[in-house]
């Protein structure tokens, strides 16, 4: 092997050769060693091979190298280097080149398919050839190679070995042109190739059912089968069905297990073949009888595939996934077609086959059957549900409405069999819901979920939803289903976590589904059995299971347990006992299902039930120290936020003392918090030690919950320690600057430092909670702009404007953000000392460039926004310099290159405008300082081609600027008087200014285009969609948008058109019972 040097050496030689001569065994050498793991060269052997791709002339060479090299690693190297040619430099190439290079490869090609032994020696070598040339096709066919399908099918009826390298030839020609092609060529390129292939299309067809017919030779015909199946997606109709094609692949080649596969493949593009005219249907249904003829001779429906599924051979799996494609594809297309006297029987046999496959345990498989069953049964629900809607035709017109009945009930009626497996094959496979937290992973182990499935959460929701139509359609099958099922598993028979686990997530999947009776009768039932079931099994694994499971089935029917206290009762004493179970994830999924029960049944805890003492929540609270006694902090939280939800309906039947109940619930932190006040008082030190701050920490989440979730009488609870909260935060504050100051901005990041501003974050989320849940009685707007406002301005703005930037906390942001849109003019005389406090230094930080503080960032302009919307007339209080940094902030947003910033930025000036306009007193001044500067700046970022998403903001704000000036409401002059001619107006010094500046921006762009765009700007008779198409034209014209994706300027379209899909969706999803989970219905009686 060559030395270091040699290597150096070769790869000189090799980009520098003496005379003509390549010397191709050199590049062998150089490419030994690339390809050797143990060669030490190898790091140099590739650069010299990288070096070599990229010299400009070495592709002339790839004919010798081709031709000569002895590593096949080089002849791979020489195609490589002939195909970055062909793709990059085709065009400017001299015609005898693109001919000698077209000629070369043709008869490369050839020459090693010709030879059955060669062409099966050099496979790999062939297929990249292959490649070569459709990349070569994709240049020259059809305009310069006009000859190319005639002479390959010639070619093709002298050698049946060459004839196989053909069709795969044809084969690549399709996936290129009909699946590849949208990136790599020009629209016109792809349609001009496929108008050819389409119209030489029959010499490809006669070729294919030539070798159909007459071929003897297995991997011949099992490539044109392949080729065949890549065109029956877009040939002519007329060459499927006026032709005997179906004939010869149904009864020639799916018989012959070789052939099957692929055959399989064609006849589904046949049967998946969508929106044909009706005269297609006989056809359709003579195709699908005449398959499934043909499948019964393979298996019957009765068959179980499972297990020759999990034993079978590849070939027999693969099968079984192309049999499912086959079917879903064919019912989804031709369902209706099939509902005839004469297919019915077809159709029924057709769908228990589907059954079967649906049962084969493999996720992939069963994802393609369940299209087709939720396809199938909304259709049915559909079809059931039009002739029980009062207003529909049917019953209005009482004439023929039993017939549509009729028809209704028979189709039902039909389809019952078939259905009773499906529901069998849901329930059996139902997949996990998000709510279930306890898995059970690959050794076996039951343990707690730390990530989500995406995939398996939305093949939750589409059997979910299947699960639910089916439900509708005989709501007793799949209750006798699911009973029978838990039967076997309480007696033992069919006990397994995993049959447990489907089998009660598909009982808690169809919550809604039922009449309150029937979902009475079911659940008084399995609630009984569950239960039984928890005590009945031993190991802590089993338990966890079952309990999993339990919590997972009564969180999802709020309204039986609404119903019926007792189940309440012992459901929700049930979670207590779960809450001591330290089986990962079990506290976990207790308290979550308890806050899910406490927020849909609240009432039932705080009002008297039969046979009670006292409310429920009375006994709770005293009882709470022994319930959480074995809960994580976080759980405990979660408990609290519960308890809080109970205590926050305050409707007329509740008469349980709200306000000592929450000094009764608080008792526990509240000590906790007094205790290390106490320690405060005698060493304020002990603030500051790290456990004391992760207590502290503690305590706030725990009210910052409790006052999430019970509202505005949280403020009886945040009167007894706000003064304290302040306290904390000030000295957490001052003893932060301290170790900045003694250790420079790095101490940011001491361990100490992070912890206190934690605690700090804590205090100012609670705040920002307590805010936007004030109201009144208790916590009226005006007692809360008085008596909370002056005590945070100090400790709070007055830190945060005496900070280092880095050590700033945007939820201080947040917090006057809040409070400005909570308590709106109550606080409109302190916006400008809070301005003051964050406004300059904030501003500081973000304008430096565009990334830094992309918190402080958003957060900073959602504070101008609040402010603009609800203190406007405070924007005026402030100095004239303030007053010019909002606008100067606004524009800077409006120019961010991040989406939600600019789109912030871009509303608040339309809102700013707006509320200019409602105020006389301030309007002119503003529009003579600002308003020419706001044009240009909306006209740069809509011209920039970076912010195209805010176009129909763009648009709305030229439109309501142009607008103001030519219906004369700008009374101030935009120029500069002196320098102007006399009589000037502003409609016309505008029309000028902008004209000029036009011109000048775009040179591209002719006076008479700028001219008729500018007078389109001032037309008033325009409404804001026709101003919008008047802008989006004059922008695609410029030559800087003319070369680019402008899907951007119609996004508003788009999103409203997703906007209407969601809301339709939503309607269907809200008119069918039990499609919206119950944690997603709003309760009108709370």
């Amino acid at each position: 092997m060559a030395t270091t040097m040699g290597i150096e050496a070769a790869a000189q030689k090799l980009l520098n050769p003496d005379g003509d001569e390549f010397d191709v065994s050199l590049l062998d050498d150089v490419v030994t060693a690339a390809y050797s793991p143990s060669d030490p060269n190898r790091a140099m052997a590739n650069k010299a091979l990288m070096a070599l791709q990229e010299a400009p002339d070495v592709w002339t060479k790839a004919d010798a190298i081709l031709e000569r090299a002895q590593n096949p690693q080089s002849r791979f190297f020489g195609l490589q280097v002939l195909d970055d040619a062909i793709r990059t430099r085709w065009k400017v190439l001299p015609s005898e080149q693109r001919n000698g290079i077209k000629n070369y490869v043709v008869a490369k090609v050839i020459q090693v398919s010709s030879d059955a032994a060669l062409a099966n020696n050099e496979k790999v070598f062939l297929s990249k050839l292959n490649l070569t040339l459709v990349q070569i096709l994709k240049q020259e066919w059809p305009h310069n190679w006009p000859s190319f399908i005639p002479d390959l099918v010639g070619s093709s009826k002298t050698s049946e070995v060459l004839c196989e390298n053909n069709m795969q030839i044809l084969k690549l020609l399709s996936e290129e042109i009909f699946d590849f092609s949208r990136d790599q060529m020009v629209t016109q390129k792809v349609k001009k190739m496929k108008e050819s292939l389409n119209s030489e299309f029959a010499a490809i067809y006669h070729l294919c059912e030539f070798i159909l017919d007459h071929s003897h030779r297995p991997s011949l015909l099992r490539v044109t089968l392949q080729t065949l199946q890549r065109f029956l997606t877009w040939i002519p109709l007329g060459f499927i069905f006026q032709t005997n094609l179906v004939d010869t692949l149904l009864n020639k080649f799916f018989p012959e297990p070789m052939f099957r596969n692929d055959t399989l493949d064609c006849l589904t593009e046949i049967g998946s073949l969508a929106d044909l005219e009706p005269e297609y249907d006989p056809t359709f249904r003579k195709l699908f009888s005449g398959f499934l003829a043909r499948l019964g001779n393979i298996f019957s429906p009765e068959t179980d595939l499972a297990q020759p599924f999990e034993s079978g051979s590849e070939d027999d799996c693969v099968f079984i996934q192309r049999l499912a494609l086959f079917l879903t594809g064919f019912l989804k297309a031709h369902l209706k077609a099939l509902e005839t006297p004469d297919t019915q029987q077809s159709l029924i046999a057709g769908l228990f086959y589907l059954v079967r496959v649906s049962e084969v345990d493999e996720v992939e498989i069963f994802r393609i059957c369940l299209e087709a069953w939720h396809m199938l049964a909304y259709d049915l629900y559909q079809t059931e549900n039009e002739f029980k809607r009062p207003g529909s035709m049917t019953s209005v017109l009482n004439l023929g409405s039993n017939c549509g009945s009729n028809s209704a009930a028979s189709r039902k009626y039909m389809y019952g069999p078939v259905l009773t497996g499906v529901r069998q094959v849901m329930i059996a496979k139902m997949a996990k819901p998000e709510e279930v937290l306890i898995v059970e992973d690959e050794n076996g182990d039951i343990v707690r979920e730390t990530t989500k499935d995406t995939d398996v959460i939305a093949q939750y929701r589409a059997m979910r939803e299947t699960l639910v139509y089916l439900t509708h359609l005989n709501c007793d099958d799949t209750e006798s289903i699911m009973l029978s099922k838990l039967t076997a598993q309480v007696n033992g028979t069919e006990w397994s976590w995993n049959n447990l686990n489907t089998l009660c997530w598909a009982i808690g999947s169809i919550s809604g589904a039922m009449t309150e009776d029937e979902e009475k009768r079911f659940l008084v039932t399995v609630i009984k059995d569950l239960l039984g079931l928890c005590e009945q099994k031993r190991g802590k694994d089993n338990k966890a299971v079952v309990a999993s499971n339990i919590m997972y089935v009564v969180g999802q029917y709020p309204r039986f347990l609404k119903a019926h206290w007792k189940f309440l009762k012992t459901v929700v004493n049930k979670l207590f006992e779960f809450m001591h179970e330290v089986h990962p994830g079990v506290q976990d999924m207790a308290c979550d299902t308890f806050l899910k029960i406490a927020t849909k049944c609240r009432r039932k805890f705080v009002t008297l039930q039969t046979d009670e003492r006292v409310p429920f929540i009375s006994e709770l609270v005293d009882t709470m120290p022994s319930i959480i006694s074995d809960l994580e902090p976080h759980q405990v939280q979660a408990f609290y936020e519960a308890v809080g939800c109970m205590l926050s309906d305050k409707g007329p039947a509740v008469t349980v003392d709200r306000a000592e109940l929450l000094e009764k619930l608080m008792e526990m932190p509240n000590s906790r918090w007094k205790l290390i006040m106490e320690q405060a008082n005698t060493s304020v030190e002990s603030l500051v030690e790290p456990n004391t701050i992760k207590e502290i920490i503690k305590i706030l989440k725990t009210n910052n919950k409790t006052c999430g979730s019970i509202g505005s009488i949280y403020a009886n609870q945040l009167q007894t320690f706000f003064m304290d909260v302040l306290n904390v935060y000030k000295a957490y504050s001052e003893r932060i600057s301290a170790t900045i100051a003694q250790h420079g901005p790095g101490a940011t990041q001491l361990s100490l430092v992070r912890t206190m501003r934690s605690a700090k974050k804590e205090v100012l989320r609670l705040l920002i909670v307590f805010i936007e849940k004030s109201g009144p009685p208790e916590a009226d707007p005006q007692a809360v702009a008085q008596g909370f406002i002056p005590p945070v301005l100090d400790p709070i703005l007055g830190d945060y404007q005496r900070n280092i930037p880095n050590s700033r906390d945007p939820e201080v942001l947040t917090l006057f953000t809040t409070v400005v849109e909570k308590l709106k003019s109550h606080i409109l005389s302190d916006v400008p000392r809070i301005m003051d406090a964050v406004f300059e230094c904030t501003l500081h930080m973000i304008t430096v460039n565009f990334e830094d503080y992309p918190e402080h960032r958003i957060r900073f302009f959602e504070f101008i926004r609040a402010v603009n919307s609800h203190c406007f007339q405070a924007l005026f209080n402030i100095p004239v310099e303030h007053q010019k940094l909002v606008v100067d902030s606004v524009v800077w947003a409006m120019k961010h290159t991040e989406r939600n910033i600019s789109d912030t930025g871009l509303n608040i000036l339309h809102e700013l405008l707006q509320n200019v306009g409602k105020t006389p007193n301030i309007a002119q001044g503003f529009y003579q300082q600002y308003l020419l500067a706001l044009i240009q700046d909306v006209f740069a970022v809509m011209t920039d081609r970076l912010h195209k998403s805010g176009f129909k903001m763009h648009a709305t704000l030229l439109r309501y600027m142009f607008h103001l000036v030519q219906k004369n409401q700008v009374t101030v002059p935009l120029f500069d008087p002196p320098n102007s001619p006399l009589g000037q107006t502003n409609p016309a010094f505008l029309r000028d200014h902008i004209s000029n500046l036009l011109i000048q921006s775009f040179p591209n762009l002719t006076r008479s285009q700028v001219s008729k765009f500018v007078d389109g700007m001032f037309d008033l008779k325009m409404d804001l969609p026709t101003f919008k198409t008047h802008l989006r034209d004059f922008l695609i014209q410029l030559k800087e948008f003319s070369v680019e994706d402008n899907s951007g300027l119609y996004g508003e379209e788009r999103e409203a058109q997703k906007r209407q899909q969601a809301e339709a969706q939503e309607a269907h999803r809200s008119a069918v019972p039990g499609l919206l989970k119950p944690s997603e219905i709003i309760d009108e009686d709370l």
